[in-house]
């Protein structure tokens, strides 16, 4: 079992940047594939970047690529989501999330989730 806290959430003007980061704690961390999601008031949570357990592969959201970066740490079990260029559209609660099993894409995929952190991009 893993448990996952994010930080490094916060209000930044659009072209801003923000990194965030998860903490996990666990000692099976670097056996899951690991996953950003984001959810904005009134909107299903969406798939936004994966990482393998490995850090080899990576995937990102058409609406995310190019600006955002996913990254790991297994022997800190820390995950980052380096956030570039940001635009309001990107607004939303971000969560951490880890899994074992399914598609890198799909929530439900996902077994364990973070409190989430609160990403507020202004115009």
């Amino acid at each position: 079992q893993v448990q996952l806290v994010e930080s490094g959430g916060g209000l930044v003007q659009a072209g801003g940047s923000l990194r965030l980061s998860c903490a996990a704690s666990g000692r099976t961390f670097s056996t899951y594939d690991m996953a950003w999601f984001r959810q904005a008031p009134g909107k299903e949570r969406e798939f936004v970047a994966a990482i393998s357990w490995s850090g080899d592969s990576t995937y990102y959201a058409d609406s995310v690529k190019g600006r955002f970066t996913i990254s790991r740490d297994n022997a800190k079990k820390t995950v980052a989501l380096q956030m570039d260029s940001l635009k309001p559209p990107d607004t939303a609660v971000y969560y951490c999330a880890a899994r074992d099993a399914g598609t890198y894409y799909d929530h439900k995929s996902y077994h364990y989730w973070g409190q989430g952190t609160q990403v507020t991009v202004s115009s």
